[in-house]
Order: structure tokens, then C-alpha cells, then sequence
């Protein structure tokens, strides 16, 4: 009988403003604390996080090992080196879930989508209690070929499941920062994102008991990432949680992804601020008008504008997320966003290159067009240009971008920061800038290897 099972979630292969501070996704920490309650030894290891305990792994007769595009490559090695030791190697995750064939060249099994249901039936099936062909979700190989099981529906109560067990990831310490999901899904369709493929678009919730149970778990005067794809998406439910956690006294600090509509809502962002928002999360994508039509993000640069303006009046840190790279944005984008940024206050960016994962429609749309330049997974990372943009060549948008990060996290912004006795944003603009550094060297590295591949208009 199978009694030891550990996950790995391999490190990423790229560098951000935020690197230093891992959030780990809640997934493998779920799936192992299913699989403790149901009798089995289990453990977590996240190389973004610590170190894992190599030896360890001797013991486990099991190894599931979740992956997204940029980390699959380092996924796969581990699995092969897994597999030659006579280990069983489970692979989920988002890339897995779009590439089960790719993924099934590493692993005896790939559990497609949300995997709550599906890995338990197949540590069952593994143990003789259920056959492999009645697990929805699933793919696996038999000598005739790859066999991939009909979808498994989404989860519809994510209540039903215990709350992740913090302690089974090994290096885990209080001053770790605290991810909690109180939603999955969105009902937006942004065309580059795998969210909607891989959650989908209907929102499911989890109730605010569970939520405050979660919260208070986490220790005293915790920080909490609220790791929701759209915390504020329903807005009533949100003040909900938030009139809680301040009724019931809770000191915490959180942060968490949103829109620009959240901060059209005064009592949306009154609450949030008592309740110890100290940052948002805002995929602005772009200031581009043109290419927030395109990605359709049914926003427009006045709803930026207002709502940097609403957030910053609310005393709320905003981290802004652009996305460079779409066929109509050109060469100076990426320059003319960072000015914006500066101008607007923003305290931090992330100046990320489009990137077509698996699964999204830009992916198909640029497979189809011959748009890819490669399938090193390695460097869908949204640090390197991997497709050739319309207006410009992949060189001209990866070395634009990272000038404009330059131009953001420059010695000049560190010092306004410090002069205002901001040592939190002036130190984190001094590791954004160090951080950028580090990425132009790698990406002039990635740049000699592709040559010079033109644009594709």
C-alpha cells in the first residue's frame, strides 16, 4: 500500500520586483492535506520558498509534481529522475491540464484541471480500490496510447474540502506571507489569460466562516494575500468579509488582486483600508486604448486614470501590472507606460511581455498564424519575447520593456521615495531596480540565441 506521498512545486525560472517575497499557490498544500486526511503520509516541498530536502524523497512512494508553463521544463527533469527511481510521478497544474500528451512523456499520470476529486480516486485506483478509465479528469498511458478520461465538472463547493495545512510545506515559518483563496473563477475573458480555461468563468466562493476560520489561523497580525483572480469581483460578498474582519476585531495586513473597478465603490474602499488593505494588485494591462479593446478588458484609460486616483486618495499602495506586446501597441509603449506610471504615483509595476501560454486564445491564434518563435517553456515567462509582435521586431519589445523598468526603479524614483520616509517602496524600487538589472542581461543572453526574427505585419 502506498503510504507516502510528496508534491513539488519546482522554483520559477525568471525574476520580478516581488521575487523576494513568495507566495506559494495553494494547489499541492490543498491536495496534501486531502490526502493526510484520508491516512497518508504527506509532505510539501516549494523551491521558491526553501530549499527542498532531496533526501527526503527516498521515502515517498509517490511524487506529484504541479507545473505552469515557465516552470515545466525544471518539472519534467524532476520527473524523470523521479520516474528512473522507480517512483510513480503524478504531473498537474495549468501546463499539464493543456499539454497532457507533452506532460505524459514525464509522468505515469496527469490529472487535468482542479485535481481535489481526481488525485484521491487515483491514489485509490493505485491501490486496487477503482479502475483508472472512471476517473473524470484524468489522463494516462496504456500500449496502445495516451488515454485522456472526459472532463471532471468544476468543483461547485469549495467548502467541502479542509483548509490547507501550512505546516506540511517544509520550511514554512510564521513570517511567511499567507495565501487564501475566498473565490476561484472570473467572469472577464482576457484573451492572453489561462485563468478562464483552467477555473472558468463562473464564480464559485467559498463562505466567509470558512474564510474568517482561514484568517485566523494564520497567526497574529498576520500578512495575508488574498490570491483570488478578482478579490472585489462581488462586491457585496466582499464587504461582507471585510465588515467581519473588522466587527470581530482581526488585525491583519493584506493585499490583493483587482480591478479598477473597486475603487469605484467608496464604502468598497473605506472598508478595505480598516480592514488592513495595504496593497492592490490592479491588471491595468495597458494605457493603450487600442489594446485594452483587444484584450478585452472592458476598461478604458479614464477607468485607470480614476480609479490610481481613488486608490491612492484612499491611502491604498497600488502595484500596477501592464502587459507590453500586443499587435497594436508599438516601440514606444512600453516608454510612454512608465512615464504614465511615475506621473500617476504608482509605488510599483511589473512591465510584463505578452505571453501566449497554452490553453489561452492568444496561444491559438499564434500557433495558427506561425507567430511562435519557439517552445522553450522555460521562456514563457513574461521576461522574453517568444512570438513576433506585429509593430515591432521581438527585440525591439524585450529591450523597450526592460528600459522602461529601468526608467521606473532609477535611483532617481528610490530617492523620492526615501525623502518622503517611504523605506518600504524606496526598498522595494531598490530590488525592482537590482532585479531589472539582472533580467537585461539574461534577456541580451536570449537575444543572441533567436538572432534578429523580424515582426510579423
Amino acid at each position: 500500500m502506498h503510504k507516502t506521498i510528496y508534491f513539488l512545486e519546482p522554483k520559477s525560472p525568471g525574476l520580478h520586483v516581488f521575487s523576494a517575497y513568495h507566495i506559494p499557490r495553494l494547489g499541492t498544500i490543498l491536495l496534501a492535506t486531502i490526502l493526510k486526511g484520508m491516512g497518508y503520509n504527506t509532505r510539501v516541498f516549494i523551491e521558491d520558498a526553501a530549499t527542498p530536502d532531496w533526501n527526503a524523497f527516498e521515502h515517498a512512494q509517490i511524487v506529484g509534481i504541479t507545473t505552469i508553463t515557465s516552470t515545466a521544463p525544471r518539472a519534467y527533469e524532476f520527473a524523470d529522475k523521479f520516474r528512473a527511481q522507480g517512483k510513480t510521478v503524478i504531473l498537474g497544474g495549468p501546463h499539464p491540464t493543456f499539454m497532457p500528451d507533452e506532460a505524459l512523456e514525464h509522468a505515469d499520470f496527469v490529472v487535468r484541471g482542479e485535481g481535489e476529486d481526481t488525485l484521491p480516486e487515483l491514489i485509490e485506483a493505485l491501490e486496487g480500490k477503482g479502475a483508472f478509465e472512471d476517473i473524470k479528469g484524468l489522463s494516462y498511458t496504456r500500449p496502445d496510447g495516451n488515454v485522456h478520461n472526459p472532463e471532471r465538472g468544476l468543483i461547485e463547493d469549495l467548502g467541502k474540502y479542509p483548509a490547507p495545512d501550512f505546516s506540511l510545506v517544509h520550511g514554512w515559518t510564521d513570517r511567511s506571507i499567507v495565501p487564501i483563496a475566498t473565490s476561484r473563477g472570473c467572469p472577464f475573458d482576457c484573451k492572453f489569460c489561462s485563468v478562464i480555461p483552467m477555473f472558468g468563468r463562473k464564480y464559485r466562493f467559498q463562505s466567509i466562516e470558512r474564510v474568517m476560520e482561514e484568517i485566523k489561523s494564520a497567526g497574529k497580525k498576520p500578512f495575508v494575500f488574498f490570491i483570488d483572480d478578482n478579490f472585489t469581483a462581488d462586491k457585496k460578498r466582499t464587504k461582507e468579509l471585510l465588515k467581519r474582519i473588522i466587527e470581530e476585531g482581526v488585525r491583519l495586513e493584506w493585499g490583493a488582486q483587482v480591478r479598477t473597478d473597486a475603487a469605484a465603490d467608496p464604502e468598497l474602499l473605506s472598508l478595505m483600508k480598516k480592514s488592513g488593505c495595504k496593497t492592490v494588485y490592479v491588471g491595468f494591462e495597458s494605457i493603450n486604448p487600442g489594446t485594452l479593446k483587444l484584450y478585452n478588458k472592458k476598461q478604458g484609460l479614464d477607468d485607470i486614470v480614476e480609479s490610481i486616483k481613488r486608490f491612492k486618495g484612499a491611502g491604498i499602495r497600488i502595484h500596477g501590472m501592464f502587459v507590453f506586446g500586443s499587435d497594436t501597441d508599438g516601440v514606444d509603449t512600453p516608454r510612454e507606460t512608465s512615464r504614465f506610471a511615475r506621473r500617476m504615483g504608482i509605488e510599483s509595476v511589473q512591465f510584463l511581455i505578452l505571453t501566449p501560454l497554452p490553453g489561452t486564445q492568444v496561444y491559438r491564434e499564434f500557433k495558427e498564424q506561425g507567430r511562435l518563435l519557439h517552445s522553450d517553456w522555460s521562456r514563457y515567462d513574461t521576461l522574453h519575447t517568444v512570438y513576433m509582435p506585429a509593430l515591432m521586431t521581438p527585440s525591439e519589445l524585450q529591450r523597450a520593456t526592460f528600459k522602461a523598468m529601468a526608467g521606473f526603479y532609477s535611483w532617481r524614483t528610490i530617492i523620492k521615495h526615501l525623502a518622503k520616509f517611504n523605506f518600504y517602496c524606496g526598498m522595494l524600487s531598490y530590488y525592482g531596480k537590482r532585479t531589472v538589472r539582472k533580467a537585461c542581461e539574461e534577456g541580451e543572453r536570449y537575444l543572441k540565441e533567436i538572432g534578429n526574427p523580424p515582426h510579423a505585419v
